[in-house]
């Protein structure tokens, strides 16, 4: 189906009526929420979204590590509220450096990690949000990670994120990757992409600040206090796995650092109970910080010395983070 979304061929164009349906019942619950029918919860901090509206993965978890880094860096006291894929029960939990990943998601741990500040999971995240400020009344505005659609929870910015695909052939699902349509509003568009050619950036429309994802290292997953560089894996038999929205991403990546390898895409958010790497005849196993959280917590892959992680992190233009910063000192705490 990804494929089938790039361009508008034979399975597109027959989704294409259905796609008018969902485009109809999308643009209807939007507007019932700005008439105020369907009412939005209003939290006292600045929130600001960061989302996309290409299904699966776009970059939006190093994203908001960087934006939470930019924040604290700004003076603030961010916290970060998140869905928590996977995540067992319907009730706001806060998420720790030792939370399983069973209870609070895979993204939202990965964050809490990264970036020291608060995170709190839930089905509904306003409620998420209302939690988080409770227990750390410190904090002075929210990121959700995620969320773009959930227009149940009000916020003051819009962060829109794409990648090198743009918007696909353009139309919604089921046609086409979209969600909603390209021209909805946003206070910031950002592309994931090595460059950003004037094709690219008509098609996503707005004026787009630029993310790349750097990976230049990875470290042991039984031992992260050992660290190589990707360079020094060359000649080794090298299988790259990756549990993520856009695999391809990864392994475009490694192959920047001048690795050959097995490329092992699997499902985003994949849980690892069923080892994949089970007969795997490799002498090392290049995987993402995403799926380095779960791994790291299963008996049968904790100490697999053949798994190496590879952190990767956002470089954007610090314009970027004074555009934001300035759009949460201009909205007054309630």
């Amino acid at each position: 189906m990804t494929r089938a979304w790039l361009r508008r061929g034979p399975l597109a164009c027959a989704l294409w009526p259905v796609s008018l349906l969902f485009r109809a019942l999308a643009s209807l619950r939007a507007a019932l929420y700005r008439a105020g029918i369907l009412r939005a919860g209003r939290l006292p901090v600045p929130v600001i979204v960061v989302g996309n509206i290409f299904i699966g993965g776009t970059g939006k978890t190093p994203l908001t590590i960087w934006l939470a880094h930019a924040l604290v860096q700004a003076g603030f006291k961010p916290g970060v509220i998140s869905r928590g894929h996977g995540a067992e029960g319907e009730a706001p939990r806060e998420v720790t450096p030792a939370s399983n990943t069973l209870e609070v998601g895979d993204e939202p741990l990965l964050i809490a990690r990264r970036t020291g500040v608060p995170v709190v999971v839930a089905r509904k995240r306003f409620e998420a949000g209302r939690a988080l400020l409770e227990a750390h009344p410190e904090v002075d505005v929210l990121i959700t990670d995620d969320g773009l659609q959930h227009y149940a929870l009000a916020r003051d910015i819009e962060v829109l994120l794409f990648d090198g695909r743009g918007v696909g052939n353009g139309w919604l699902l089921p046609a086409g990757p979209l969600r909603e349509g390209p021209a909805r509003r946003r206070d910031v568009t950002v592309v994931n992409a090595p460059e950003i050619t004037p094709q690219l950036a008509a098609s996503v429309g707005g004026t787009p600040f630029r993310m790349q994802l750097v990976g230049e290292w990875a470290e042991l997953l039984c031992d992260p206090a050992q660290r190589r560089p990707l360079s020094s894996f060359a000649g080794q038999r090298v299988l790259a796995a990756a549990g993520i929205g856009n695999p391809g991403r990864f392994f475009t990546l490694l192959r920047g650092a001048g690795l050959a390898f097995a490329e092992l895409p699997l499902l985003d958010h994949y849980d690892f109970r069923d080892n994949p790497f089970a007969g795997v005849d490799a002498d090392v196993i290049l995987i993402t910080e995403k799926d380095a959280v779960k791994c790291g917590q299963l008996e049968n892959l904790k100490d697999d010395p053949r798994l190496w992680v590879v952190p990767v992190t956002a470089r954007i233009d610090a314009a970027l983070a004074e555009h934001i910063v300035e759009k949460c000192r201009g909205r007054s705490p309630a």
